[in-house]
């Protein structure tokens, strides 16, 4: 009796090593699990670094990817594109637009809307004046005697309401109160983000008001495709679908002319380095430092199955990256990056510096409201606003 006692003792001591066994098992793959989990998050940005208070709300972070290893990340914070990660041609990945790696950065810093969504007016208004049914408005002026990307607290500098969220789908929504900056109208904006499998990623912009009101959406990111504070931009390619631009006064406001781009530094008909014309004494160039215009696209282009047509295409030689942006939109600006001056730093501690970064901003053109022979931009009551803007990425040898 005594033997089998203390065969059941073994027994069951057996039984219970073997579930504790188990469980630290369990745990082990638990944490193997978590650790391959944060181990496929190709950026080094730290939620928490994201996650601070801003006129009494909490903000985010927010990280998309999709099966190719593509990694793009938000905060709800005036919707910054933080970061967007794709392979070169020998699938090295890197982190292609600049940044900050705290929230308090972008805040803080001197360049005001890096990877930020903008509105409810992108690009210049002059004087900050407009008319609607001879009634004038008179906006907030924040670059000069200009309102520029929406005034001081555009829709870069509030927190917005997060309504969808997905592996590779994000989508912000928020209501402009009438009077904001100065624009008549309860301005409900709604904005969709998709990273697809074709390394796409998709910007959808919608928008309603109950009161006449101008609207002008776009977004606002910073590129190198040789990597974030990877040199300059000047030996980048770049096509844009455009015969015509608007050219700008010493104020950056257009003098309402469409001019051809023939025989100018602005014929990126054919592709050509960013940095080819830079030195060819024109005084576009001058006022702007550089490319800061805007490019009005051929009629007639080519649309695909969504209506869009192609506006632009990068390709940086030595990284074999490409980058190609799609949109229904009639203009689109070119900036070179011209007032990055080597004073702030980015995510990875390098200096952004002069032409460190392009940016190509699909948009109706600057100060619409005050040109009528520009598109319109105007926007009623029961009628609904709405844009896309593709940017799409690739690699050639």
């Amino acid at each position: 009796m005594k033997t089998i006692f203390r065969a059941c003792k073994i027994a069951i001591l057996f039984l219970l090593i073997q579930f504790i066994s188990c469980k630290e098992n369990a745990k082990t793959i638990n944490n193997v699990i978590q650790e391959v989990e944060v181990s496929t998050q190709k950026t080094k940005l730290k939620a928490e670094d994201f996650q601070i208070q801003i006129d009494g709300r909490k903000t985010n972070f927010y990280v998309l990817t999709n099966k190719n290893g593509i990694e793009v990340t938000f905060t709800d914070y005036g919707q910054r594109l933080i970061s967007i990660i794709v392979p070169d041609k020998n699938g090295n990945f890197e982190d292609i637009v600049l940044g900050f790696n705290t929230l308090k950065k972008y805040i803080s810093a001197r360049e005001k809307y890096m990877g930020s969504f903008i509105g409810r007016y992108a690009n210049r208004i002059a004087k900050g004046k407009f008319s609607i049914k001879g009634r004038q408005y008179n906006l907030s002026t924040n670059n000069g005697e200009n309102h520029l990307h929406g005034g001081h607290k555009g829709f870069n500098n509030v927190v917005w309401d997060v309504h969808k969220l997905k592996g590779n789908e994000i989508e912000f929504v928020r209501t402009s109160p009438d009077g904001e900056e100065g624009y008549p109208g309860n301005l409900k904006v709604t904005v969709n983000y998709l990273l697809t499998d074709e390394n796409e990623i998709i910007i959808s912009y919608y928008a309603v008001s109950d009161k006449p009101t101008v609207v002008n959406l776009t977004h606002h990111s910073f590129f190198n495709l040789a990597g974030e504070g990877t040199g300059t931009i000047n030996n980048h390619l770049l096509m844009i679908n455009a015969d015509k631009y608007t050219p700008v006064d010493e104020n950056l406001i257009p003098i309402g002319e469409l001019a051809s781009v023939d025989g100018t530094p602005f014929d990126f008909t054919k592709a050509k380095p960013i940095g080819r014309d830079l030195e060819v004494a024109d005084q576009q160039l001058t006022y702007g430092k550089g490319y800061d215009h805007n490019f009005v696209l051929k009629e007639g282009l080519t649309k695909n199955e969504s209506g869009l047509v192609l506006a632009a295409k990068v390709v940086e030689p030595n990284s074999g990256r490409v980058m190609e942006v799609f949109t229904d939109e009639p203009g689109l600006q070119f900036y070179g990056g011209n007032f990055l001056d080597g004073v702030t730093k980015g995510k990875s501690g390098k200096s952004y510096n002069y032409s460190g970064a392009f940016c190509l901003e699909t948009q109706h053109f600057p100060d619409s409201p005050n040109q009528p022979n520009f598109p319109s931009t105007l926007l009623m009551p029961g009628e609904k606003y709405t844009s896309t803007c593709i940017y799409k990425f690739s690699t050639i040898n």
